[in-house]
């Protein structure tokens, strides 16, 4: 295993102007249709080949009970290999009991990492209840899976084991992560490694370790013995510490193809979502702490919108769950995160501006949560699944669908104990761009009005920091190194320019380059890059 020395790129600094709308003139069509007889699903992985949908893993139930003893049941997990055609709105299934016992117990799992290259579905890690282990466990493999065959074989009724191919290996043991792929490598990219049975009080029924970083490998798939090589490890305990978050394909200004981390829970030391973005690129990532997104925090259906006319990418958001929403028009903050309605997008300009804005129509229900939205094949997509818009666009355009996900009946059922309102939704909708000078754009402001300045620097025994922040609170502090560890914590609490000196020796630090991450209010981020001297 190589460590990659933490690929922070500080070069930016990123300075965005939001004082300008970022034209998007589309909105958003969410239309119904339903499949007879096909069961509720959610936290599912998927592959698609010639209009068909295959759909593996994931759960039957809605949202997972607090008590550890009911939650995550091994009587809900999803054991059929669906294939579904969303145009006859036909389905067919086949179990993955007849796979052997290593896939069997895989392919039942959820939260499962997956990505689609060509006519190969790669699935990694996942949580369910292994009978194997006699435990709940993440899942150590690595399965390659032959999309068309599989298809053809689940309608026809044939055996499909021959079309699947799996590895075990402790690196992909990982939950709630996102698998990407830019040029030949992969990128496994945050989630955790949870073992047991879970509990919202931290009580010693499981074992958790976040991934804190990004994994980068490349998979031989060519021959009958799956294998992977060039692992590569990218640590950083504070901003990656991320998993059940959107990781959205994207096109940068320059044309760099790459994906965006939005969201995802939970901080460092609270319990409540990061509200900023991180941009992934080959050549490393920038969590971008000088804008905020407020109205998607969990997972849910997302979609990369590139706009080659303007040179701007869309990302757009469908309902889930979120710190914030609108209700009657204002802006609403919900420690709990609740379940919400909400359409929205980020969208970054040619000059890498970023904007946030909420559209006029919502999702029919609270629904969204642990859903996928299923690209249209015909649809122009980039290398990485970014659906490319042009001047030859249709004024309507369906670009996909989204199947399945939780729905719920209350904003917060899982902290008034009442899960039971919850359910896996068997639905299907139809996503449609419908060309729209829309004449109100609802933008929200996420500009960050907190600052530190850190003197001096470089320094050798003591450093002052400066604080600039737009009332009094409470200011984190989590200091790490090169290699993206955490070596210091600290809590202050200040008022506005406020300044604190603090001692390097007491601090623990010794000769070299650290980072200074501070959080304000649990909302505003900054970093600061540190050099101390000999």
């Amino acid at each position: 295993m190589k460590n990659l020395t933490f690929l922070l790129l500080l070069f930016l600094p990123v300075s965005y102007n939001l004082s300008q709308s970022i034209p998007f003139d589309y909105e958003v069509k969410v239309l119904p249709k339903s499949v007879s007889g096909l069961p509720g699903i959610h936290s599912y992985v998927y592959g698609q080949s010639s209009g068909k949908w295959l759909i593996i893993g994931g759960r039957r139930d809605g949202l997972h009970p607090r008590q550890p003893f009911n939650s995550f049941p091994a009587n809900s997990n999803n054991v059929d290999i669906l294939v579904i055609d969303p145009v006859n709105l036909q389905f067919w299934s086949s179990s993955v009991n007849q796979l052997p016992v290593g896939l069997a117990e895989q392919l039942q799992a959820t939260n499962l990492n997956f990505h689609q290259d060509g006519d190969t579905l790669y699935i990694i890690g996942g949580y369910a209840y292994s009978a194997t282990a006699q435990d709940h466990i993440t899942f150590p493999n690595l399965t390659t899976v032959n999309v068309s065959n599989v298809i053809n074989d689940v309608i026809l009724g044939n055996p499909i084991s021959s079309h699947f191919k799996q590895i075990s290996d402790e690196n992909f043991a990982v939950t709630g992560g996102q698998l990407g792929k830019i040029g030949d490598e992969f990128y496994l990219i945050g989630g955790h490694r949870f073992d047991g049975r879970y509990n919202p009080m931290g009580n010693p029924t499981y074992v958790q370790t976040y991934v804190d970083g990004i994994r980068k490998f490349k998979i031989d798939n060519s021959g009958t013995q799956l294998s992977y090589s060039n692992y590569q490890v990218i640590t950083d305990q504070v901003h990656l510490h991320r998993r059940d978050y959107n990781l959205v394909a994207q096109i940068y200004p320059d044309g760099e193809l790459g994906y965006m981390i939005s969201s995802g829970v939970f901080q460092v030391g609270v319990d409540l979502p990061f509200l900023y973005p991180i941009e992934i690129k080959p050549s490393g990532y920038t969590p971008v702490t000088t804008f905020n997104q407020y109205l998607s925090n969990y997972h849910s259906p997302h979609i990369g919108v590139f706009d080659e006319e303007t040179n701007s990418m869309h990302s757009i958001f469908l309902g889930g769950m979120s710190q914030y929403y609108y209700s009657n028009g204002a802006l609403v903050e919900d420690l709990a995160v609740p379940f919400v309605k909400t359409i929205s997008r980020v969208s970054r300009d040619e000059n890498g501006n970023l904007q946030e804005v909420v559209f006029p129509n919502e999702m029919p229900a609270l629904l969204g949560a642990s859903a996928e939205f299923i690209p249209n094949e015909e649809i122009d997509q980039s290398e990485n699944g970014v659906i490319l818009l042009s001047a030859s666009t249709g004024d309507s355009v369906l670009i996909g669908h989204v199947l399945g996900g939780i729905k719920s009946t209350e904003l917060n059922p899982f902290s008034a104990n009442n899960t039971g309102v919850t359910s896996a939704y068997n639905g299907i909708f139809e996503i449609w761009l419908k060309r729209s000078e829309l004449n109100e754009i609802n933008e929200i402001d996420g500009s960050n009005p907190f600052g530190v300045g850190v003197y001096p620097n470089p320094t050798k025994k003591f450093i002052e920091l400066d604080f600039k922040q737009p009332k009094e609170g409470r200011v984190g502090l989590l200091i790490t190194d090169v290699e993206g560890k955490i070596v210091s914590k600290q809590n202050f609490y200040t008022q506005p320019g406020e300044k604190i000196k603090l001692n390097v020796e007491e601090l623990g630090l010794v000769q070299g380059t650290y980072f200074f991450n501070f959080v304000f209010d649990s909302k505003y981020s900054r970093i600061q890059k540190v050099i101390i001297l000999k």
